[in-house]
């Protein structure tokens, strides 16, 4: 990360009454990168994001931009393009029209606004549409002319509120590829809001993770996948077994009749009661070597359930000796190689160094106590 940030949030609150939409909210962001606000529906993401645009006044809190104070400025005065869900073009205006709208103003003559604007139109796949009205276009197409719009001016951020969700789904993962690549040729710093997991995880190279809000995790998206900060997370992003246990000391855990090694001592005194986080492909399968008998988190289970994915597969086993289900991923060459089928038997082995072992009582905002690597 570039160590000039391009914009850092200090103790960003936002309250309406008796309702606190944001609750000291603290994010350095840097020069030329692609971060997501990730959360569910009423977490805070979309104020956060109108409050870094000047479309909503913080009650609390400082917003500095390339070492700007920017905390009490007007939208006008901020340096920012912004595509909304909606579009948000201007009807009566042509393509080309909407595209130099933030132009007109710049003192720049017509010729050279017009290469300007055959440059975006260029960039975003819309060569010659320039004379077209947004009414005869798709939403995608329409979509990508708000984009070439928030960029005429060559802003120093580009903020993109939920930008996708109004699109059917093919068109939603083929224009997410088209932002991030256009994001990298320009090296533009990107604020997105999502609520799609999957879209966060293609696209950012940080995830701000959101609940109620505060900021629950900023990370990576192998981080916020593979290493959860909190309950929330590791339930929140992707799919995850959930499995009550007790500690027993010596880095063991008790899950029913499995007896789980974590590879590292940690502060959970014998008896205390914990949660156990695995992910479905986290599991090694009986090949033609077989399994050690003596293999910690060995499982013998029945296939219940098969949930198609495509390429992949989510089978709900039944496990000897654990009281709640596992859900395990298998490929559609494992499914065959295997013979995953719905009353199958399989043996297989938990990958114990995957764990993530929280508090039971610890709530959804609280520290992870990780007893494996």
């Amino acid at each position: 990360m570039n160590p000039s940030p391009c914009l850092a949030l200090r103790g960003i609150r936002k309250v309406w009454g008796g309702f606190t939409a944001l609750d000291g909210i603290d994010l350095t962001i840097g020069r030329g990168e692609f971060v997501c606000f990730l959360g569910p529906s009423g977490c805070g993401k979309t104020t956060l994001l109108r409050i870094i645009a000047g479309l909503e006044l913080q009650s609390a809190g400082t917003l500095v931009q390339d070492g700007r104070d920017i905390s009490r400025l007007p939208p006008a005065r901020r340096d920012y393009g912004i595509v909304f869900q909606s579009y948000a073009l201007f009807p009566n205006l042509t393509i080309g029209q909407n595209v130099a709208y933030g132009l007109v103003n710049g003192g720049g003559s017509r010729e050279a606004i017009r290469r300007r604007v055959d440059e975006l139109l260029d960039r975003v796949g819309l060569p010659g549409s320039e004379h077209k009205y947004p009414a005869q276009m798709s939403g995608g197409q329409q979509q990508r002319v708000a984009l070439a719009r928030a960029l005429a001016t060559s802003p120093g951020l580009l903020l993109l509120d939920e930008p996708l969700s109004a699109l059917d789904a093919i068109v939603r993962v083929r224009l997410r590829h088209e932002i991030r690549a256009l994001q990298r040729q320009l090296g533009v710093t990107t604020i997105m809001v999502t609520h799609d997991q999957e879209e966060a995880l293609s696209v950012a190279d940080r995830i701000v993770v959101m609940n109620g809000g505060r900021i629950e995790q900023v990370g990576t998206p192998m981080q916020v996948y593979r290493e959860p900060a909190t309950p929330f997370v590791a339930d929140f992003i992707g799919k995850c077994n959930r499995l009550d246990a007790r500690a027993e000391g010596g880095g063991w855990y008790r899950c029913g009749e499995l007896r789980l090694p974590a590879h590292a001592d940690v502060a959970h005194a014998p008896g205390t009661p914990v949660t156990l986080f695995l992910r479905p492909e986290d599991r090694r399968l009986e090949g033609l070597d077989g399994l050690d008998p003596a293999t910690p988190g060995l499982c013998h289970g029945r296939v219940d359930a098969i949930e198609f994915l495509g390429g992949n597969c989510l089978a709900t086993l039944r496990v000897d000796g654990l009281a709640a289900p596992l859900l395990l991923q298998f490929s559609l060459n494992q499914m065959d190689e295997f013979d995953v089928h719905v009353g199958a038997w399989l043996r297989f082995a938990l990958r114990t160094d995957r764990l993530r072992v929280f508090d039971a009582t610890a709530p959804a905002g609280a520290s992870p106590q990780r007893i494996a690597a």
